[in-house]
């Protein structure tokens, strides 16, 4: 009898975030996991039931990286050093859009009192409350227009990472357009 090749959480949960990647949640198997890590279904099964539990210890994994990073912007004094911070960590970190969509699958399939699910959800909304600290502190520099509501602020900023780069302008190019275009709007004044 063979013997089975050890792995640790950060290699299961780099190879699953691999794959939900390449394939998505419905294109996302254990038989998969299992081939990529080279080891059997069954030492996967040892440590997970199903996909859908792997899924969200690897979304909870996910989001409090991505939060602990983020939380460098509270270091960073002045409205325009935090913009220019979050912007660039956005645009480093373009996969958690889509890792997010994979996060909603399995909230969707998991029991109403299961304890990751509450974890599962309350993560983006921590993630959102740091946003706002940042939004706030831009309308108390004066530096962002006070009637528009912060929530648009966030979703414009987060959504400019999924904006097409159709003509292959290199990443640092593309990056200045869009935070001129944030910071300035696109019309000629």
């Amino acid at each position: 009898m063979a013997r089975e090749r050890k792995f640790n959480t950060v290699d299961l949960f780099h190879e699953a975030k691999r794959l939900l990647l390449e394939h998505g949640y419905d294109g996302f198997t254990f038989s998969l996991l299992a081939d990529r890590m080279e080891v059997s279904r069954a030492a996967l099964y040892k440590y997970y039931e199903n996909k859908e539990e792997l899924i969200t210890d690897f979304m909870i994994y996910e989001m409090e990286q991505y939060l602990h990073e983020l939380k460098e912007i509270e270091k960073l004094s002045g409205f325009e050093k935090q913009f220019d911070f979050l912007m660039d960590f956005i645009f480093t970190k373009t996969e958690i859009h889509h890792l997010i969509k994979a996060a909603l699958h399995v909230i969707a399939k998991l029991e109403q009192s299961n304890i990751n699910k509450e974890k599962l959800i309350k993560l983006p909304l921590e993630m959102y409350r740091y946003l706002n600290s940042f939004i706030l502190n831009g309308k108390e520099e004066g530096k962002l227009k006070s009637h528009i509501p912060d929530s648009l602020f966030i979703g414009f900023i987060l959504q400019s990472v999924a904006i097409p780069n159709h003509f292959g302008i290199p990443h640092q190019e593309w990056l200045k357009s869009i935070k001129e275009i944030i910071r300035q709007g696109m019309f000629n004044n």
